[in-house]
């Protein structure tokens, strides 16, 4: 499947978040009144992706959406216990979307894997999870065999460095397409 490298997505962030650092949109998401936005999304992600992870943050708030990380979470215990995995999984539930940033690291991380299986739970027969693959250099990315059956986030265009409406769609395993944000506020 083609998909964004790492280096496209980066590119493509650093772009269009104009003046702002990353940093300084992850730290205005830590501060988000959250009754502002229409949608919220669970980012599953592994943990050594911290750059990517302030990427996709800074991406899904480009696009207006309330973006949950874990780690930016002051509520969430120092390290992981049990009370970890149920703040994860309430968490899950209460955002409207699942998104996994779907890395090398991710694909081979329990906690993703588990989280990923907590998602499909509740938001897979609704169609409120996906994938947001990104590739080491190749652009394309196999991932798992059962990471297949989720629909993707990919670029109409993977060479595009700016944001403009209906850049982005979901990609379904039979082929269908919808626009990105047609699917984040459905």
């Amino acid at each position: 499947m083609p998909i964004f490298t790492k280096a496209q997505f980066s590119n493509l962030v650093q772009n269009n978040a104009g003046t702002k650092s990353t940093r300084t949109i992850l730290n205005e998401t830590r501060n988000l009144d959250k009754g502002t936005q229409t949608t919220s999304l669970f980012l599953s992600h592994a943990h050594q992706d911290k750059p990517l992870i302030e990427q996709a943050v800074a991406f899904f708030r480009t696009l207006n959406i309330n973006i949950y990380v874990d780690w930016l979470d002051e509520t969430m215990p120092e390290k992981p216990i049990g009370q970890t995995a149920f703040n994860i999984k309430v968490k899950i539930m209460q955002n409207d979307k699942f998104v996994l940033l779907a890395t090398d690291a991710a694909v081979t991380s329990k906690w993703c894997n588990w989280e990923v299986g907590i998602g499909d739970a509740h938001k897979w027969q609704k169609d409120k999870i996906c994938l947001l693959p990104l590739a080491e250099n190749s652009g394309h990315w196999t991932g798992n065999e059962y990471l297949q059956i989720y629909p993707r986030i990919e670029a109409v265009n993977n060479t595009a460095t700016t944001f403009y409406n209906n850049i982005f769609k979901v990609k379904y395993p039979d082929g269908r397409e919808t626009w990105l944000g047609d699917w984040l506020r459905k």
